[in-house]
């Protein structure tokens, strides 16, 4: 009748239209920008839309010296964060680091995540509950470990943070699972320790540091151009007032539409490589003189493997976060007898991380053994599942890398955490942000962990990289 055919005739209609044509449309053309196209010009780009871009990109609105007194945007290449190591990580933050720095950070972290709401929080919107965990973390020592572990602990009681020493027995009584054959001592987070829901996290920093004004866009950062007058001041120092929040233009990026051809020439004053396990190759991307890629920035992406197991007869919910004298760990996930767990493979046997594929084998040979060793109930585990994420993998020391880049006053780093980057995510791109506005370091003292160290060939090494 009438009504079907108009009917038709109004879907067909549809069906030739283009999705952003008043978005009454249905086809994608090809070719087509996924989201907002990137603005032409900006005063900060943050490569990088995990949580330590994120983050950045938040603190930078909230220190900025005027209100709506800076263009922010962050490029993320992958925008379903499919192989962002964000929200594949098993979402863990302690205060057990043998490193001041990374002890600070960890405290720092703490306390923004417990007053998440006061930072995040906005209007209108459900309060932010990250789920978070406070089951601690359990690192054990074996006797050759032992002296170590005890200095590191004085060390982290020192940085205020309130952390346990126990003995084999002590150990026993406190959890009866664990088989402490060849545990020397153990070391136990009481407070701020445990793990939280990545995912909720990340996009609570996106839709505040967005409601405050943030630009986003996918799309991959895959060289610059240098534009604009050379030389410029950094920003001017805290107490002034500039005319403009940032100096002219200077570098150009081409920012790659996802699935196209096309690419979106940005303006921008600084850069700020937050781009995690592929920061080391945005940099030789970037087009740089030889010279000015001197030393290299040692990051590179390496690829773990996270795994899930039942185990109904295993540890209950006062489970911590268990770093076995071998190095391999698991955590608790849920209340119904699940796990998840892993371990770092041996520097020699690192696998291809040309991808995000599972080596299923490595959990029977070398994780499972290791594991029913330590807790005996999980001889009789039931395999899961899988999955693998990245590491920003720092080979010079396993530390993140933060601040400028010494060569090139408007590129700021902030990658290379090793691991520990969704923990550090708060503190570092606090840090970072002041470098920007204000020109200086005022909540931590993160010098250390600056591109100094990589030049003159000076690692600070950290024992608890997990």
């Amino acid at each position: 009748d009438l009504g079907q055919h108009l009917g038709h005739l109004g879907q067909t209609l549809k069906d030739q239209l283009p999705t952003w044509w008043g978005g009454l449309g249905t086809w994608t053309p090809p070719g087509t920008p996924v989201g907002p196209r990137p603005p032409e010009e900006a005063d900060v780009v943050v490569v990088g839309g995990g949580v330590v871009g994120w983050s950045v990109a938040y603190w930078l609105k909230v220190l900025e010296r005027q209100r709506h007194g800076m263009k922010v945007l962050v490029v993320e290449r992958d925008p379903t964060y499919s192989q962002a190591s964000t929200v594949l990580s098993v979402g863990g933050i302690r205060q057990q680091f043998s490193l001041p720095e990374n002890i600070r950070m960890s405290r720092f972290s703490a306390s923004f995540l417990r007053n998440i709401n006061e930072h995040l929080g906005v209007p209108n919107e459900p309060p932010i509950d990250i789920q978070f965990q406070p089951s601690g973390y359990l690192f054990l020592a074996s006797p050759q470990g032992a002296a170590r572990l005890e200095a590191t602990v004085q060390l982290q009681r020192e940085e205020g943070a309130q952390v346990a020493l126990l003995s084999p027995t002590q150990l026993k009584e406190k959890f009866p699972w664990i088989d402490t054959e060849d545990v020397a001592v153990a070391s136990y987070g009481l407070e701020d320790e445990g793990w939280f829901d990545p995912w909720t996290f990340l996009n609570a920093l996106r839709r505040k540091a967005t409601s405050l004004g943030v630009y986003s866009c996918s799309g991959e950062v895959r060289g610059e151009e240098e534009g604009g007058r050379a030389g410029y001041p950094p920003p001017p120092p805290p107490g002034t007032s500039p005319s403009q929040p940032f100096p002219p233009p200077k570098k150009t990026l081409q920012i790659h539409m996802p699935d196209s051809l096309e690419y979106q020439p940005v303006a921008c004053a600084i850069v700020i490589n937050a781009a995690g396990a592929w920061a080391g190759k945005l940099l030789e991307a970037a087009g740089l003189p030889g010279r000015l890629c001197q030393p290299p920035l040692p990051i590179q992406p390496r690829k773990r493997y996270v795994y899930s197991w039942h185990c109904p007869d295993g540890p209950g919910l006062a489970c911590p976060l268990l770093v076995d004298t071998t190095g391999a760990y698991f955590r608790r996930d849920g209340i119904s007898g699940n796990y998840l767990g892993g371990m770092s493979p041996p520097e020699e046997e690192e696998p291809d991380p040309g991808d995000l594929s599972v080596d299923h084998d490595f959990f029977q040979e070398e994780v499972w053994p290791r594991l029913a060793r330590r807790v005996p109930a999980f001889e009789s585990l039931r395999p899961r599942g899988a999955w693998a994420g990245y590491y920003d993998y720092n080979t010079f020391d396993r530390n993140g890398v933060l601040g400028p880049h010494p060569k090139l006053e408007n590129l700021f780093l902030a990658a290379g955490f090793s691991g520990h980057g969704l923990q550090h995510a708060p503190a570092a791109g606090r840090a970072v942000a002041e470098l920007v506005v204000k020109g200086r370091y005022e909540s931590l003292d993160l010098q250390r962990l600056g591109w100094k160290r990589l030049v003159e060939g000076e690692p600070l090494e950290e024992d608890g990289v997990v």
